[in-house]
């Protein structure tokens, strides 16, 4: 460890170096997340939610020394670990300064054990959810705005109960997101008295899941909750069960949420139900009204990676400098209590209170609020299938 550190640190004062004064006048920030892969519906209004953020600063001229801010993407697959470490590595060289990502929370891992504490770069995840994430030992360099699934199992069990299902066949992904979301929707719904009658790992990425829903539907239940990806196996797992008349109401957790889903299986869908990561309020009716219609801001993990930018953003106006060493230990700060609370389209009024010496609470799209480790204390929609389309019907 005491090497590892040694290494860490040395490779800091490498790339402090490229930063003339602690300032510059180019700021990079890498968007590597799953722009191919089995949540790639999700991806584009995700980039464009993060950009948005960096051109609303960049246009202020209120950052340092009226810094330029520039996205720089690049692809994880969601599920590709050899892919997302070589384009963050390649990011690095590039130049960036803070990482956007990982978006997937195996792949999120992997960059932050190989790429991101080797180079002493600090990331900022908004949709990485695996509870292993929270005790990973990270340097103090690894953040996110989208809550554990530690806390997703509890919002589902919570819905489950509320809508009086008492038994449900559960199916996941093998990965760790998959698992680790399992894990907590099986320990929380239990805990409320009710019954997993199987929790079985699918596989992404196969043509046929007719063996997989068989055993589910062997061993029944209220209903079947697919904890898996909306554009791989968890759409194939739901187009397999209704062609076989195995179920016909779905419990989707935050992996399943999306436009694409209920467009590809269509209306068979409508009566099916699960939570994402968000929040109402004026947060995200600032953003949604900001956006216009270039994006659609309440797409999953859209308001999050809004404000992964700018919590980059804060720090470094905080730290007065674009160097990762100095800023990183700034993010707590600017995300939480005290101070005056920023929303969208504040980000240049927040950062001249910074800059004269005040303090900020920045509230943003999604609400932030972060916790122990640097992860988000998390608030959920509740989303129903009606009528072909994802509606909120409740916040948890």
């Amino acid at each position: 460890m005491k090497k590892l550190l040694l290494a860490t640190t040395a490779t800091a004062l490498i790339a402090g170096s490229a930063f003339a004064g602690g300032h510059a006048k180019d700021v990079k920030l890498g968007i590597l997340i799953g722009f191919t892969g089995p949540i790639e519906s999700l991806t584009t209004a995700m980039a464009a939610g993060a950009e948005l953020a960096m051109k609303e600063v960049t246009e202020s001229g209120a950052l340092l020394d009226s810094a330029t801010v520039t996205p720089m993407r690049a692809d994880t697959g969601c599920i590709d670990n050899g892919l997302s470490t070589a384009n963050a590595e390649r990011l690095i060289a590039d130049g960036i300064n803070g990482l956007i990502g990982g978006d997937c929370s195996g792949v999120t891992g992997a960059i932050l054990q190989n790429v991101a504490i080797p180079n002493g770069m600090v990331m900022i995840s908004p949709s990485a959810t695996s509870p292993g994430l929270s005790t990973m030992d990270d340097n103090g360099l690894f953040f996110r705005t989208a809550p554990s699934d530690a806390r997703e199992g509890q919002v589902m069990a919570d819905i489950l109960t509320d809508r009086g299902i008492k038994s449900i066949a559960l199916t996941y992904t093998n990965n760790d997101y998959g698992k680790g979301l399992a894990d907590a929707i099986v320990t929380s719904f239990e805990a409320a008295g009710g019954e997993i009658t199987i929790s079985a790992a699918h596989e992404d990425g196969k043509a046929d899941y007719s063996a997989e829903v068989g055993a589910l539907a062997s061993a029944g239940g209220d209903m079947l909750v697919v904890a898996g990806y909306l554009d791989q196996g968890g759409l194939g797992i739901i187009n397999a069960s209704l062609d076989s008349g195995a179920f016909d109401i779905f419990g989707l957790p935050g992996g399943m949420i999306g436009d694409s889903l209920p467009e590809n299986v269509g209306p068979d869908l409508n009566g099916s139900f699960g939570q994402i990561a968000g929040s109402g309020g004026d947060g995200i009716e600032k953003l949604t009204a900001m956006a216009g219609d270039a994006f659609d801001a309440t797409s999953p993990y859209t308001p999050e990676s809004y404000d992964a930018a700018a919590l980059f953003m804060f720090a470094m106006q905080a730290a007065n400098s674009t160097d990762p060493a100095e800023y990183g230990s700034k993010i707590l700060e600017v995300a939480n209590a005290p101070g005056e609370k920023i929303y969208p389209g504040e980000l240049a009024k927040g950062l001249e209170i910074i800059k004269n010496g005040g303090d900020i609470d920045y509230v943003g799209a999604s609400a932030v609020e972060l916790i122990g480790p640097g992860e988000s204390a998390g608030s959920y929609r509740e989303i129903e299938v009606k009528d072909g389309k994802n509606e909120t019907v409740n916040f948890r």
